[in-house]
């Protein structure tokens, strides 16, 4: 089993007890579910949602030990209504773990990581979108590229970038992680290549985000979630960047305005080093979260 971002912390403001039953939104390798498990026994259950269906396949396999505790669906966190629904559960707690899993920079093969020479598909469901990552360097204009880049990775070298992009395309085609790596490369200059944070994480982070139209789905995502947790419930979400986390912030600050939602955290909760040196994954992991107000 992979290490869990902020274990002891989800668990801390999750606060599972015996019976109680759980949302995980974004299952993972189920490392999250493993550990509510454990504290809400001997009846309690978790519902976990992997939008992925390849690595949904392998957790049923994998999570075999759980039979009647777990339910685990193949569908992406938009359809929470319809899915708690059809199982009859409301939630004592909803968690959302943001980051990418090991799995999919790993072992999915789908170009996640520019670390790996794979193809640039980026998608969580090939189901959900035709749209790749490839399909963005070839047929987006240099504009819509910059803008994906700007906005999406907060990338202050992304006119270069996008300008770079055009002119490969023109000669040859992108198809592959490396490749990109090389054109982001030569677009931006030799300082910005021995930084702590890999030249290429931004423009990645970016396309990932715009192929699985990410921001929107967390903010839908978000409200769903508020609407089918039970009063006096807790919500906890990790986000792994800015943009993530400002939606997050935002939302759980307009719903405390409205008095449906009571901040627990009011500063992000972050990982410790010593997490950090286990984990280097968690250094970016942003926790936060709110308990649902009794009306």
């Amino acid at each position: 089993m992979h290490i869990p971002v902020l274990q002891t912390e989800v668990l801390e403001y999750l606060a599972p007890k015996s019976n109680e039953n759980f949302l995980d939104c974004t299952f993972g390798e189920g490392g999250h579910t493993v550990a509510i498990l454990e504290k809400n026994k001997p009846e309690g259950k978790v519902l976990g949602i992997e939008i992925d269906s390849e690595l949904y396949q392998k957790l049923k396999l994998r999570m075999a030990e759980f039979p009647n505790r777990l339910i685990l669906v193949n569908d992406s966190y938009l359809n929470l209504k319809k899915n708690l629904k059809k199982y009859n559960f409301q939630p004592d707690g909803i968690l959302f773990d943001l980051g990418l899993s090991s799995w999919h920079l790993e072992e999915s093969k789908r170009g996640f990581s520019f670390q790996r020479n794979e193809t640039l598909d980026m998608r969580y469901n090939s189901e959900l979108t035709d749209l790749t990552a490839q399909k963005i360097i070839y047929n987006f204009s240099q504009s819509e590229i910059e803008k994906i880049l700007k906005i999406y990775g907060e990338e202050r070298f992304a006119k270069k970038i996008a300008n770079q992009l055009i002119k490969e395309r023109k000669s040859k085609p992108i198809k592959t992680t490396f490749q990109l790596v090389e054109i982001v490369k030569k677009a931006t200059p030799s300082w910005y290549h021995h930084k702590r944070i890999h030249f290429a994480t931004r423009t990645f982070q970016a396309l990932r985000i715009a192929v699985n139209k990410e921001l929107d789905s967390l903010e839908k995502g978000l409200k769903e979630a508020l609407d089918i947790l039970k009063p006096q419930g807790r919500l906890v979400v990790i986000s792994f960047h800015s943009l993530e986390d400002r939606i997050v912030k935002n939302f759980l600050r307009d719903q405390a305005k409205r008095k449906l939602l009571k901040i627990l955290t009011k500063k992000p909760i972050q990982s410790s080093q010593e997490e950090i040196k286990i984990n280097p994954r968690s250094r970016s992991a942003k926790l936060r979260a709110a308990e649902k107000i009794k009306l």
